[in-house]
């Protein structure tokens, strides 16, 4: 089985938050809406600027129907 270096990189998670959507990265709340696609534009826009300053990121939605995609 073939070893993949773990990369560092910058997590933005969408979940469920109080009434309705936010981005979590690191622990902190962002962007909050009550319209899901909203908030998926914003953690792309995020991890478009994360990618241009260098540092790969990863965009997760958590929270709808059960299950987490990645």
């Amino acid at each position: 089985m073939a070893m993949f270096p773990n990369l560092k990189r910058a997590v933005f998670t969408v979940t469920q938050h109080e009434e309705g959507w936010a981005v979590e990265h690191d622990g902190h709340f962002f962007d909050a809406s009550l319209v899901r696609d909203e908030v998926l534009a914003a953690a792309s826009r995020r991890a478009r600027a994360s990618n241009e300053n260098g540092l790969p990121a990863q965009i997760r939605l958590q929270g709808e129907l059960g299950f987490t995609l990645r």
